[in-house]
């Protein structure tokens, strides 16, 4: 799977990629992210990639020139399943839509900045549009760092343990149950006896119903309820 990532401030992208899991799915193979500096497709003198907005206004709007150049370089190596744009005003970034982008080929990430951009990039190029939140950031560079991870971290041969993602929190529209590891007993404080008590239908239930039961506490519009 390849990612594109199109950001005017590149270098906040370097740390989010170079560690963890993401650096083990490049170094594997079976992911490519690239991170193109927006400036690199500006032909004006000073690299500018932003214009005052037309009608007034305050803030500044990234222009159109820039992305178009960089986008049709890429469309034309390959052929991309998807060009994202993060931007506050997009749809909720889930676990189902994480789940729908590990299995596609090629992405393309939009980041902005600014005022935002120009609109006509995004009626004439982009094919999502996705939110991390109801806020609002200094760009989109962060907000696309959160989606690969959300994303590579379900592609097959990522992660060491190939069931790990299925068992994370929403996968079932559920949040995960509580996880406990050693010591069993630590001041006091003891891990349940269903974990120790290596039933596995039981512990499998329990979990079930603890995952239920904190969904329902603190989730419950996952449930409808």
């Amino acid at each position: 799977m390849r990612f594109d990532i199109i950001s005017v401030l590149p270098g906040l992208l370097e740390s989010p990629f170079a560690h963890s899991i993401l650096q083990r799915a490049q170094k594997k193979g079976i992911a490519e992210i690239h991170v193109h500096n927006l400036r690199d497709y500006s032909t004006q003198k000073q690299k500018s990639v932003d214009d005052y907005p037309y009608g007034g206004g305050s803030g500044m709007v990234m222009t159109i020139p820039p992305f178009a150049a960089c986008i049709e370089k890429l469309k034309a190596e390959r052929e991309y399943d998807e060009i994202i744009f993060m931007s506050p005003d997009g749809e909720r970034l889930n676990q189902a839509i994480a789940n729908q982008l590990s299995i596609k080929d090629n992405i393309i990430i939009l980041c902005g900045h600014y005022k935002g951009i120009d609109q006509r990039i995004r009626d004439i190029y982009v094919t999502r549009e996705i939110s991390i939140g109801d806020y609002v950031l200094s760009g989109g560079e962060l907000p696309a760092a959160v989606l690969v991870d959300a994303v590579v971290r379900l592609i097959p041969g990522v992660l060491s343990d190939e069931t790990s993602a299925l068992s994370d929190s929403f996968q079932d529209d559920m949040l995960d149950a509580p996880v406990y590891t050693r010591p069993a007993d630590w001041n006091g404080y003891k891990v349940p006896d269903i974990l120790l008590s290596g039933n596995t239908p039981e512990i499998e239930k329990w979990r079930f119903e603890q995952a239920l039961e904190r969904t329902r506490q603190r989730r419950p519009d996952l449930l409808g309820e």
